[in-house]
């Protein structure tokens, strides 16, 4: 599990969420509606992704 990494999609608006979930949203790198960032399967990512998940599609 060295180079582990997973796929993460915004599939929803920002628009009216809590500021620590649009924190954790642009922490993993994502910017628009579709846009799909790779990032490594580490703890602190899983932490942003369990915390902003109703706004993400997760593959890997």
């Amino acid at each position: 599990m060295a180079n582990a990494t997973v796929k993460v999609t915004l599939v929803k608006s920002l628009n009216g969420r809590l500021a620590n979930h649009k924190a954790c949203v642009k922490g993993l790198g994502l910017r628009r509606i579709g846009h799909t960032v790779e990032v490594q399967d580490t703890p602190e990512n899983r932490g942003m992704i369990n915390k902003a998940y109703y706004l993400l599609r997760v593959e890997g």
